[in-house]
């Protein structure tokens, strides 16, 4: 599964998770630093990507708008990028079944 990484997480996940979640990349990476939701939305539908965020936009944006792309939401408050790793890595498992899930939008992780 390819993960997008939303501006409000370290672009450095997309190296400490590479060995779980390859090609994923972060908006930084392509050019997409400060773009809109909207953007961001339409770039990871168009590229295959899942959405990670820590912003309930994108959570809503998936019950409105459905998928793709798929959306996983962090509800974290404020952590570091290790936490955020622990947490991905963690939920490794739930991630790949919801990747597979052809009915699944939206998957929130605490």
């Amino acid at each position: 599964m390819k993960l997008l990484f939303d501006e409000n997480l370290s672009p450095k996940l997309t190296r400490l998770l590479s060995d779980l979640y390859p090609s994923s990349t972060h908006v930084r990476d392509v050019g997409l630093a400060r773009a809109d939701d909207d953007v961001v939305w339409e770039y990871a539908a168009k590229h295959g990507f899942t959405i990670v965020s820590k912003d309930a936009d994108f959570h809503q944006r998936s019950f409105v708008h459905g998928h793709p792309p798929k959306v996983v939401w962090i509800r974290r408050g404020n952590c570091s990028t290790a936490e955020i790793e622990r947490v991905l890595r963690a939920h490794g498992a739930d991630v790949a079944v919801f990747g597979r899930d052809p009915d699944g939008a939206f998957l929130e992780l605490g």
